[in-house]
């Protein structure tokens, strides 16, 4: 694991594995948390040797947050009601869009291919997570999003990308979500629906969080995804 920081990308946790990687999951974490929040799922994923994937934990700037009495947080974007869903801080996100596509390129810089370049994002990650991939302008791997919800779901329908409009997408939810409620994890689903895409829907008996199942179902999908495209 390491911590870095080139030029003006964002600083980053980064597990690497044992072998050269093929394939690379870029993962944001949620407001408040940091690159460290996702790192111990890594081994939990169980991915086999024959799939060496680098995962890269992005850190959000630290930004004042409204609905947090303007205390100074790792956001992505600010949260500006408690109806996360009503008013939406969009130039806020798409500066985050913007950085994580940066992160995009240098994993290509690196020799990973668009497509062997997961994007995947829990709660405010996943908002980010949503409208970086789907209006990328090159094929990725796959979209993985956690307990979170398409923010600028009108916006991604303008702007998306032909070039994924194949993408497998997998989204999570808990069932007993109070932060991001499970209605807008179907809402995102179904608007995917809506424009052709195809996601997989999975609903879990837990908050906002994860679960053991739900690890090992991520790293089922993973394998799924990442091996499809090296076969």
């Amino acid at each position: 694991m390491t911590e870095q920081i080139t030029g003006q990308l964002l600083p980053c946790v980064e597990v690497e594995p044992s072998q050269p990687a093929c394939a690379t999951v870029i993962w944001l974490h949620g407001l408040g948390a940091d690159g460290h929040d996702f790192e111990p799922v890594v081994p939990a994923l169980n991915l086999p040797e024959s799939l060496p994937v680098r995962f890269v934990f992005p850190n959000a700037p630290s930004q004042p947050v409204t609905v947090n009495g303007g205390w100074v947080m790792p956001a992505w974007y600010d949260i500006l009601e408690m109806s996360i869903e009503r008013k939406i801080d969009v130039d806020g996100l798409l500066q985050s869009v913007q950085q994580i596509k940066a992160l995009i390129q240098r994993e290509i810089d690196r020799g990973i291919p668009a497509n062997r370049i997961v994007l995947a994002g829990f709660s405010q990650g996943g908002a980010v997570a949503y409208h970086t991939a789907l209006c990328y302008p090159q094929p990725l791997a796959g979209l993985l999003t956690l307990s979170t919800y398409m923010a600028t779901a009108d916006l991604i329908e303008q702007q998306r990308s032909d070039a994924n409009q194949n993408i497998p997408v997998m989204i999570h939810h808990g069932t007993a979500d109070d932060v991001v409620p499970m209605s807008l994890g179907v809402q995102a689903t179904e608007k995917l629906q809506q424009l052709g895409y195809k996601p997989q829907w999975h609903s879990w008996p837990v908050d906002h969080g994860l679960c053991f199942e739900e690890v090992v179902s991520i790293g089922e999908w993973l394998v799924r995804t990442l091996e499809t495209e090296i076969n």
